[in-house]
């Protein structure tokens, strides 16, 4: 297994640079989507005077630094999202890669839960540290070393995330018992037409009237479904690394990531993006 003989050959086992230029082409695209989201749905207008967003950042950093931070957020903005485009192209990828994750950063500042961008900075600093990004969309296939640790990193990255993952999951008895998910989707069934933003959400009919009305079956259901996934999760890294298990572990993660988005496409899309992207990392 490769992971294995990059191990104990110091990072000198010889791999497919094209691996992690490919994972830079969808690690582009994915922030592309993201940095144009958050433009949208208020968020151009999130530091104008008088907003919440700018009361909180006076609270939290004082005016000085608040006010610092409300003149660099629309530019920061407009840079990012051009830096990411200019990655997923493979133009001047390292300078596009360090500006992308200085604008991502900026987001830790008043996000009130930026695991997203957690991950996003883990798996771009992976990129930070290949030797060999490419350049356009031109894909390199000579086998050399230049990546050797950076796709070890994004390997372990994502291993680490998902048994985390299980892990929590294991630790909870209410979403380990199905009543995390019944409850989540039924309540969402009951309040769905008065959210504010309909379309962050697509649960589909079916599931809602056929699995949200909270009834005993409803919750056996989602306890078998829950467990699925936390198996799932501790199974996904190894059958990712085995070149036989590789096709349909590729196609179970695809088919559980785009289950976890239907809940919150617009909140997960990035994580669901970047972490189906890793992927290319576990083939040599």
């Amino acid at each position: 297994m490769w992971f294995f003989d990059a191990l104990t050959s110091g990072f000198q086992h010889p791999t497919d640079p094209g691996r992690l230029q490919q994972f830079r082409i969808v690690f582009g695209t994915v922030l592309v989507l993201r940095f144009a989201l958050s433009i949208g749905q208020g968020g151009w207008d999130r530091f104008t005077p008088g907003s919440l967003s700018s009361h909180l950042a006076k609270q939290r950093f004082g005016p000085t630094r608040a006010r610092l931070l409300a003149r660099a957020y629309r530019p920061a903005l407009l840079v990012r999202t051009a830096a990411a485009i200019a990655l997923a192209a493979g133009l001047v990828p390292r300078l596009s890669l360090v500006l992308i994750l200085a604008g991502a950063a900026m987001e830790l500042f008043y996000l009130k839960s930026p695991n997203a961008v957690r991950f996003t900075l883990l798996t771009g600093a992976c990129l930070l540290a290949a030797g060999n990004l490419g350049h356009g969309l031109h894909i390199e296939h000579s086998p050399s070393t230049a990546n050797t640790w950076a796709q070890c990193l994004l390997v372990l990255v994502t291993t680490d995330i998902y048994w985390n993952s299980a892990w929590q999951k294991l630790r909870s008895p209410q979403f380990r018992t199905g009543l995390y998910l019944a409850e989540w989707i039924h309540v969402y069934a009951q309040v769905r037409e008065q959210l504010p933003y309909r379309r962050q959400y697509a649960v589909p009919g079916f599931v809602r009237r056929h699995m949200g009305n909270l009834t005993d079956q409803d919750v056996r259901l989602w306890h078998l479904i829950s467990i699925t996934a936390i198996a799932a999760e501790i199974a996904l890294p190894p059958a990712l690394l085995i070149p036989q298990t590789m096709p349909y572990a590729v196609a179970a993660g695809i088919a559980m990531h785009a289950s976890f988005t239907c809940l919150k496409p617009r909140q997960l899309i990035t994580f669901s993006g970047l972490t189906v992207g890793t992927y290319l990392a576990f083939a040599a």
